[in-house]
């Protein structure tokens, strides 16, 4: 595709150069350049890409679209100036890549807590119910036959856009995406409407440098999504919903459990616990006021909620019935309040869990399951909020009987400052929990198992569905669940 046909996308203006030059890729990182890529200049927190508009430009860039001209480019190479780059860079993809959304039944999640999972369950009804399916999000891509992981929860644009025309050229029909706050404040989402957008819960997260300013901005960016899909599925329940739907666009679908909603559950539902296993049987009633029941391999009355949106999504779609059962049934998801077999008079537990709304969400539905001892490991990672940290070591201590304290993708920041910060929420929560301090996460794992009694529950937070952990500016190769599994055939040769 050529430059001008390309450029009808968006308000840019050549500057300078031949608009009809051949365009066969986009980028925005100047080390990933390739002859006939087009080099989009996105300015960043630590760094701007028009700063290295020389380095693309050297590398084989065909043409470079900036917010301001850079200085020094060849004058005969096509430059393109737009208002906003990230913006750009996304309706530039759409037209490169044919608009592939367009192509599938796009539905979009969003929230604090619960998107990875509600992402599952939505995406194993759809493949109950015969779809082909992809699926993008924390977790990493995936569609049949192919999975990846990936350094954002929602890519950068031009990437998602490549990745959506893969799963249409795949034979996907449906698109099931974590849609984050920062997705949709850096236009990463631009240009897509969703059939279905999804709102599962808000609670302050990722306030901080480099990402939201205040817990009122991270709400207004949640709130765009609805403004940008046929079909809006919130959670009645949540406090924070009313605030979501400002300016809305949708129409409206409500679920929940406590406040009157189009779908909801029943008040009784019952824990089942088996070796390998933790899950719950509830019942649930759409609009036709019909209590129907169903099975999901996850505990805890926040799995319900979960599976609720799931159920309304199903229902604005129009999925059999059937189907919709089998899905929540079967669904797994890997990370999220994950058993770990290890055959052990005890139980362990794995799960994404990394900040205070996740963290008591969970320790208060293990808890649930009269565990002898509720232990918890975790730790939090460097380079964030430090407010997480005090919210976790806050929770931690209220609801565990023991907290190990430990690493979690420290990055560059000393580990020291970390546990200190995760010591002072503890305080705060409960200075008389006992807790021991193990700096190293694999040491840290194998006291739990050393130490763990008949009837004891273990849960591993933070990590979830992880195989690296990020320490001192290296990515070492890290499975806990391999580690756990490990070790434990080790203790009992």
């Amino acid at each position: 595709m050529n430059l001008c046909e390309l450029l009808q996308a968006t308000d840019g203006v050549v500057l300078q150069g031949d608009a009809r030059t051949e365009i066969r890729d986009l980028c925005y990182d100047s080390r990933a350049v390739t002859p006939g890529a087009l080099f989009v200049c996105l300015p960043g927190l630590h760094t701007d890409g028009h700063n290295y508009a020389l380095q693309a430009a050297a590398a084989g860039a065909a043409g470079i679209v900036c917010e301001r001209l850079p200085d020094g480019l060849p004058q005969d190479l096509p430059v393109v100036q737009v208002t906003h780059s990230r913006r750009a860079l996304a309706q530039l993809a759409i037209q490169l890549y044919g608009a592939p959304a367009r192509q599938m039944t796009m539905i979009g999640i969003t929230g604090t807590k619960g998107k990875t999972t509600t992402a599952h369950l939505i995406a194993a009804v759809l493949e109950a119910a015969g779809r082909k399916v992809g699926l993008i999000g924390t977790n990493g891509v995936s569609w049949p036959r192919y999975r990846h992981p990936l350094q954002h929860t929602t890519p950068e644009s031009c990437d998602l856009q490549r990745l959506l025309r893969q799963m249409v050229d795949a034979g996907c029909d449906a698109c099931v995406m974590e849609v984050s706050s920062l997705g949709l404040k850096m236009d990463r989402v631009t240009g897509i409407e969703y059939d279905v957008g999804v709102f599962t819960n808000l609670s302050p997260d990722h306030i901080g440098p480099g990402e939201h300013a205040s817990f009122a901005e991270y709400r207004a960016w949640k709130s765009v999504l609805f403004r940008r899909c046929r079909v809006g599925v919130v959670n009645a329940d949540d406090p924070q919903t009313e605030a979501i739907l400002t300016q809305h666009s949708c129409r409206v679908v409500t679920y929940g459990m406590d406040h009157p909603a189009d779908w909801r559950a029943g008040a009784d539902f019952c824990l089942q616990q088996q070796p390998g296993f933790l899950g719950v049987d509830f019942s649930a009633a759409g609009p036709d006021g019909i209590f129907r029941p169903y099975r999901i391999a996850m505990p805890g009355r926040f799995s319900i909620c979960n599976a609720l949106a799931a159920l309304a999504v199903a229902g604005v779609l129009d999925l059999p019935a059937d189907a919709v059962r089998q899905g929540l049934t079967q669904a797994t998801v890997e990370g999220r309040v994950q058993p770990v077999p290890l055959d052990a008079p005890f139980t362990v537990v794995i799960d994404y869990a990394h900040n205070e709304a996740a963290a008591e969400n969970l320790l208060t539905t293990l808890r649930a399951y009269r565990p002898k001892r509720l232990v918890v490991v975790f730790g939090c990672g460097g380079g964030r909020s430090r407010i997480r940290r005090f919210g976790m070591g806050e929770v931690c201590a209220r609801l565990a009987d023991l907290c190990i304290l430990t690493e979690d993708n420290s990055r560059g920041e000393p580990l020291r400052d970390i546990l200190a910060d995760i010591r002072t929420g503890m305080r705060r929560g409960n200075p008389d929990t006992a807790f021991v301090e193990i700096p190293d996460r694999r040491k840290a794992l194998y006291y739990a198992l050393d130490h763990a009694q008949p009837g004891d529950m273990i849960a591993v937070i933070g990590k979830g569905h992880e195989t690296t952990l990020q320490r001192g500016g290296e990515t070492l190769p890290f499975c806990e669940r391999e580690i756990l599994q490990t070790y434990m055939k080790q203790k009992k040769a």
